[in-house]
């Protein structure tokens, strides 16, 4: 949709629905009355006609009521109408080109919002399938793309309908009226009458295909719609096509993974900067969410990992309740949300500021392990995230080989089982709108420019192993940076600035 056709709607709705007379001066700010005003008389005589308009309320930011947010135009941080527009023209001509039905109905429904107790909900946050289709924030809702046997083609937002007494306790909504302007959508419906409306198009189109992810739909109601209507043993999932058109980042995507990868990074510079012997693993993990908040992030990307001295050979501890003692390394895995886009970064540091020598050691072993991997990321052991495992493996193997963590007989796949004990997990996934991104997509496809993926390498030995000597048990590491895909065989560190050189960590932590 270009700029006059969007100016035009806006118009329109205003002109014909008297009961929000400001709905065009909410979107783009209207000029003073007395801007156009000849005289202090001819002021007066309109006074009455020029006073403000009562406010119009929507259901998530916009640029007249969130400028600090949004950009002129914007729906979300960076994106307009248009990006959201193409990306549902996309995944339309995706689904045709995968059947040879003619007809499809696809349906995304949104998230509700989850409680943590009677009437006190936990924070909203949108499915993501539907907030990339749709840049709609609100719970509740449905997104509707249809196409007929003409390649016609038609996108509906099913809404919940302007309410006074739940908008008082639970805030504004857009409403059915202005959805369709907000949306960039052909039209907005009540969500109430979503399975009416399906009916209808079952019996106009009985060959039509219809699209659902029932497994991810949180919206109870929804699912038994399209049951009732679909018959869900016809019906397919749409996720994969979303995630194959999410897992290629648009420029506007690519800036804001930088965004969120430079707050994070920061976030974690200061966390590091500051943590001291005796601090709490709580305290740290209340570090680096206010920095990162401060630095302009919506919240945490996930519940972080920190750990310190053995608790980071668990992998996924997330207890972060332990004092860091003196002697100790910290393990740290966070990574916050910027404008729907999001970072993921792991560092460990001594919390005094100094590496023992068998924590030295590792750290050497890992950061070196690291610079490979990333050097090797579209060249030859790197080209699928796969493949970057097994790159990892032997890698691993080799370094804790020459350092005497395992025996020097070890060769090829026995070698590469043997590393895989110390590192059980694998060394990459996929970025963006969440942490563990495109879950759907393969990490056995080849790297593609515009692809974001993680490379996270990790040593851990529990304190009850028996094969390693005494000094290194109850050691944990990991190392991580978010990664972009570049033409030409290139990358980009996105998370470069988050300080891992072993000597500049330990400055950063001493103050030196």
């Amino acid at each position: 949709m270009n700029l006059v056709k969007f100016y035009n709607q806006i118009r329109t709705i205003r002109s014909r629905l008297l009961q929000i007379p400001s709905a065009y001066d909410c979107i783009i700010p209207r000029r003073p009355c007395s801007s156009n005003a000849p005289s202090t008389a001819t002021q007066n005589r309109d006074k009455k006609k020029c006073s403000p308009r009562p406010p119009i309320s929507f259901g998530q930011p916009m640029p007249v009521t969130h400028p600090h947010l949004l950009g002129e135009f914007e729906l979300m941080p960076g994106f307009r109408l248009p990006e959201f527009q193409a990306r549902r023209k996309a995944l339309l001509a995706l689904v045709r080109s995968h059947t040879a039905a003619k007809e499809h109905l696809i349906v995304v429904p949104s998230a509700n919002k989850k409680f943590m107790s009677d009437k006190i909900p936990y924070v909203f946050r949108q499915n993501t399938d539907f907030l990339y289709l749709s840049g709609c924030l609100e719970p509740d809702s449905v997104l509707t793309l249809e196409v007929d046997g003409e390649g016609n083609e038609k996108c509906t937002m099913f809404v919940r309908p302007k309410d006074r007494h739940a908008e008082l306790w639970d805030g504004p909504r857009t409403g059915v009226e202005l959805a369709p302007v907000v949306f960039g959508v052909d039209e907005a419906v009540n969500v109430g009458e979503l399975k009416g409306y399906l009916t209808k198009y079952s019996f106009g189109h009985p060959s039509g295909m219809v699209w659902f992810d029932e497994k991810c739909c949180d919206l109870g109601d929804v699912r038994k719609i399209v049951g009732d209507v679909g018959k869900l043993e016809g019906v397919r999932s749409p996720a994969g096509l979303i995630h194959k058109l999410r897992l290629i980042k648009s420029e506007v995507e690519m800036e804001l993974m930088r965004i969120t990868c430079r707050v994070a990074s920061k976030a974690i510079n200061r966390t590091m900067q500051e943590s001291r012997p005796q601090q709490s693993e709580h305290q740290l993990f209340a570090k680096v969410d206010y920095f990162c908040r401060m630095g302009g992030a919506s919240y945490l990307a996930y519940p972080p990992v920190v750990a310190g001295g053995a608790n980071a050979t668990v992998i996924h501890y997330v207890n972060n309740n332990q004092i860091v003692r003196d002697g100790e390394m910290v393990l740290m895995d966070a990574g916050c949300e910027f404008g729907g886009y999001t970072s993921d970064i792991t560092r460990t540091w001594p919390i005094n500021g100094e590496f023992s020598e068998p924590q030295r050691i590792l750290y050497e072993v890992l950061a070196q392990v690291q610079k490979e991997l990333l050097g090797c990321l579209q060249h030859a052991g790197g080209e699928t995230l796969d493949q970057l495992f097994d790159t990892m493996c032997l890698k691993l193997g080799k370094y804790l080989q020459e350092v005497g963590l395992i025996p020097k007989s070890a060769q090829g796949v026995e070698l590469g089982r043997a590393a895989y004990k110390f590192c059980p997990h694998h060394v990459s996934h996929y970025l963006g709108m969440d942490v563990h991104d495109t879950p759907l997509i393969s990490r056995s496809i080849g790297l593609t420019p515009g692809m974001v993926c993680t490379v996270e390498p990790g040593i851990y030995i529990g304190k009850d192993r028996r094969d390693v000597p005494e000094e290194f048990r109850g050691l944990g590491l990991r190392i991580e940076d978010d990664v972009l895909i570049l033409p030409d065989k290139q990358i980009e560190v996105l998370t470069e600035s988050c300080v891992k050189d072993l000597r500049q960590l330990e400055a950063l932590v001493s103050g030196r």
